[in-house]
Parts: C-alpha cells; structure tokens; sequence
C-alpha cells in the first residue's frame, strides 16, 4: 500500500466531542501530493472531490465516504508502565489530572463507537510498578485482556523479573505479543511470536513486532542472558516480505530508539525530548511499511511524521497513558493505496472521564489482594520530584539513602530508575514502589577518582539522563563536547584525586554496566549484592520524620 499524501495534507473527521479541522472557507484541507505522477495525480484528485462533494465540503463524516472507500482507525498506546492511576497535570492550566487505566478505557470505549472499523495497539513496555510486580506481570495483561487489545510488541521492561517470567506471563494473552528479532541464543527458535494477521470485517492487518538494540540496553543483563537480539532491519524486511501479499495494511510495532525521559512533565520540557529517529531510519530501510507505530522514546508525535521516501506513516505518544493514539486511515480498496488520513493525540482528560467499570473493578480486585500496598509507611514534608537530565529531589534522596547505608564516600543512582514523584504528605507502600519498582540490590565499590571522572563523563552525555549523586558536587558544562563536560568535581570538601581509591554505594543494575554505564565494570567490588533497595527506602520513610527534598547544589551547570 502506499501513502499519497505529505505531511500537511491530512484528512479529517471530528472525534466525539472535538471540531472539525476546517480551512477558513470551511472546507477541510485536502492536497494532492506534487510528486505524483500526472494519472496517480489525477485519480486522487477525483476521489478526494468526491469526498468533499459528498460531505458539503465542511463536514465529511464517514457515512459521506464513497463506498468504494474504505475507512480503518487504528488506536494505539505504548510505554504505558503500569500508571494505572491518574496523574496530577502540574505542568498544565486546563487540566487538574490525565491519565488513568479505567479513564483511558472509557476514551477507548467512546471512540470505537464512533469508528466504523478499529483496531487496538500496543508498542510496548506495559510492566513495572506496585502491582506488575507483585503480581509478577500478570495484572498488565490481564488489564489489556479486558480491554480488548489486538497485539502488542515487547518492550524492554517487561523483562523486569527476566525473562522466564514474561513467557510464563504471556501465555495467559489471547492476543499476539510480538518480537520479530528476539532469538533464543544461538538458535533459529524465535522467543515470541514474529507476526500476525489480524482481519475484522474482511480487512486485513500484518504486524510485526521489533525490539530495539537501545531496548535491550536499558535492562538487568541478566534478565535478558539466553536470549539473542538481532538486527531490526533483517528481521522486519523478512517478515513485512512474507506478509505483504497477503494484507491489506502493513504495521510495524517498534520498542527502539532512545529510552524515554524519566520525568513526570517530560511532554512540556524540551531540553529532555528523544527523537524518532531509529523509527524514521528502520521506515526507510524496510519496504512495505504503511504505519509504524513506536514506543520506548516517549517522543509524542501529535500528528504523524510521514515518511519522505517510503511514506510510512510514524506514530508514538508521550506514555503513560496520558494520551490516546488515533489514526484513521482513508484506503481506496481496489487500488490498496491510502488516499487520506487524520492522526493525532486524543488527551486523557481523568476529570471529565468516568471510569470504565470492568476495568476500574479488575483493578481494584487486584489491589484487595495485596492490601498492604495501601498502608500508610511515612511522609513527606513537601512534593519529592524527579527530574532526568539534572539534580532531582528524589535522585539526592535516594543517592543519600545508598551512601548512608554502605558508609561510602560517595553513591550513585540513575535518574532513568526513579519512575515517580512522591506528593506531599501521607506516603504509602505502593507510593514508594511506584517511585521505585525494580529488583535492585546494594552494591559497594572501589573506584579510582580516574573511575568516577568517566563515569560522571558518561552521565552528562545525557544518553540516559544524568547520575544522581550523594557526597560529592560537580560543575558540568554541557555547551563542551561530550567527554569533556565535567569541569570540576568534589568529594565531600576535598578536589577529587584522579589517582586515589573511594568507596562507592550504588545499584547492582549499575555496577553490571547496564544504561550504558560501562565505567562501572572496571570497579573493584566490595559487596556484590546487599539488601534490596527498595527495603532500604521503606525503612527510611518509616522512621516517623517526615521526608523533606536533601540540600541541593550537588550538580552545578555552568550558565
């Protein structure tokens, strides 16, 4: 199928409750792409004055769609990480919350009634959080299940408790939970299913599920050792190859390109926005794509980003569940090509959307079966929040709490493991390990100071946001080149010595070198695995205090 159209040409129709796009006359845009052929041109022409001329020029509806046109919505999700709950909007003024599983449901709901043909995606990442992992990943999908999604890809968190238990857990989804290029080691045996059709009222859909090499990178190693991720490309031009004939639409589900930004207002600050890039390249590299629906960026994409070669259409939202992805598709059935389209990002306005009653009692099913999530351990004296790509609340708090517990001169966290603010006042059990889901151990190190300059390199090259740290300031420039940014760094009140020895508190995630920090590798260990982090973080907010943000000023940018 191939697209006719660019960028600024869209098609539109209005969503329950939303205007029409009109152009000042009244009429929607519609233009035919310069770069057709004279005939390819002409033809197009046609159908689309046909569409305008069927639906009065300002509203074309689909019941004014020639029957020969056909129309299919496609609505999709992607790094949705169990934010199950809706969350406070404090980065905009029209709304109090967004967000919200039982919310989003209704949104998915209502605009599937309104849709004549639709189907529902996911791009992956749908485990972490409180009740993913006490219920070892089988409340994500049973959450999908009920809401009645047709196919997933796998993204890197949900091998959060390895992967032997992601199988276990998939089993239980009736629908296809796709990876096209995840091999066990050193076989041809694939770990999930590559590809499937999908067909609903004699239309058919092909896809393909990819894993990015970035995806792989943002785990516990260990989770993954057994499993083999092969090249992208390959594997998406041999499956779209085999299905291609046999479909009427092609969609590629892609977990790749840089790992989201781990802050809650990620959507409204620039400085921490990821690119599509791996998308844009991986569409241009593989025939045959029509959509390409992407996850593990977190780089919301308001309307599609087109193609210029292949004219594979590239979607994402912000994750989260903060939003809604719509793209409805205008195909001319006998020719197979997609004549028109109108994508956007449908907002998850919490307050304004009942919750979705079977899912809203599924949720709270699971929440009564751990009642101990909800017990009130501590409090805050203010909001605690995470920021990515600079010093954070949480990250000091955190760094504070490892360096404490080990006795080291100086600890290290990653911004990219804090995975929620903390609000002010009563803190219960769910609220810490929402902030902080993972399986991760103490570990205590030996580092040259040589050791920690690199590894502090590492960290403001932005790649995973930066190192959140404990007993130790930098000034850091980020107008330098990468590997030359750190300008000056102290330990406790003292130059750091590049050819002196210093204890180091930090996860066992990153002492393995995982989010790119290889400079730990080189580290002498002292004790490979204490207690579990999040036991530690518990025990601090239980000691009666309430939990205020620690002293700033620990990472100083040169202005």
């Amino acid at each position: 199928m191939r697209v006719l159209v660019v960028p600024a040409q869209r098609w539109e129709r209005p969503l329950p409750g939303a205007g029409a796009s009109d152009s000042e006359d009244g009429c929607s845009s519609i233009v035919v792409s310069s770069d057709m052929d004279a005939s390819t041109r002409t033809t197009t022409l046609i159908l689309l004055l046909i569409v305008a001329a069927l639906s009065g020029c300002s509203q074309p509806p689909p019941e004014t769609t020639p029957d020969r046109l056909r129309e299919v919505t496609l609505l999709y999700t992607n790094d949705f990480e169990s934010a199950y709950d809706p969350i406070p909007a404090f980065w905009r003024d029209d709304l109090g919350h967004v967000g919200g599983i039982a919310q989003l449901a209704t949104l998915i709901d209502e605009v599937r009634a309104e849709e004549e043909l639709s189907f529902l995606l996911d791009a992956g990442d749908i485990f972490t959080g409180t009740l993913a992992k006490l219920t070892r990943g089988e409340l994500p999908f049973e959450i999908m299940i009920t809401m009645d999604y047709d196919a997933m890809c796998i993204g890197n968190h949900e091998f959060e408790y390895g992967w032997w238990v992601l199988r276990d857990a998939m089993q239980r989804a009736p629908f296809p939970v796709l990876a096209a290029n995840l091999f066990y080691e050193g076989t041809e045996i694939p770990f999930t299913q590559q590809w499937t059709i999908l067909e609903r009222d004699g239309f058919r859909i092909g896809v393909v599920g990819i894993f990015g090499p970035d995806a792989a990178t943002a785990l516990f190693p260990p989770h993954l050792e057994g499993l083999e991720v092969r090249d992208p490309v390959a594997a998406a031009r041999t499956a779209v190859a085999r299905i291609r004939e046999e479909v009427d639409l092609v969609v590629l589900l892609t977990h790749e390109g840089k790992t989201a930004p781990m802050q809650t207002d990620d959507e409204a600050d620039a400085t921490v926005h990821r690119d599509i890039d791996a998308d844009i390249a991986l569409a241009g590299a593989v025939p045959g794509v029509d959509v390409l629906i992407g996850g593990h960026a977190d780089a919301g994409q308001e309307e599609p980003f087109i193609h210029p070669v292949t004219g594979t259409l590239i979607c994402q939202t912000y994750g989260q569940g903060t939003r809604l992805g719509y793209l409805k598709l205008l195909i001319d059935p006998e020719s197979g090509e997609i004549v028109g389209h109108d994508g956007r990002l449908l907002v998850v306005a919490s307050d304004e959307l009942a919750p979705q009653p079977v899912v809203a009692a599924k949720l709270a099913a699971y929440r009564a079966r751990f009642p101990e999530v909800d017990e009130i351990i501590g409090r805050t004296a203010g909001r605690l929040t995470r920021r990515y790509n600079e010093e954070s609340d949480l990250g000091s708090l955190f760094a504070d709490i490892l360096r404490e517990h080990g006795e080291t001169n100086i600890a290290f966290v990653h911004s990219g493991g804090i995975r929620a603010d903390l609000p002010a006042g009563d803190i219960t059990r769910e609220d810490l390990l929402d902030a902080f889901p993972f399986v991760d151990f103490v570990t205590t190190l030996r580092m040259t100071g040589e050791q920690i300059l690199n590894v502090l390199e590492q960290s403001f090259s932005l790649e995973r946001g930066v190192l959140q740290v404990s007993g130790m300031t930098v000034i850091y420039d980020l107008e330098r080149p990468i590997g030359e940014r750190v300008v000056a760094v102290n330990i406790g009140s003292e130059p750091l010595d590049p050819g002196a020895t210093y204890t180091v508190a930090t996860l066992d995630f990153l002492a393995s070198g995982a989010d790119l920090y290889s400079g730990f590798l080189g580290a002498a260990v002292i004790i490979a695995q204490g207690p579990e982090f999040a036991e530690l973080l518990e025990a601090h907010f239980a000691t009666g205090e309430p939990v205020a943000a620690p002293e700033g000023g620990r990472l100083i940018p040169v202005r």
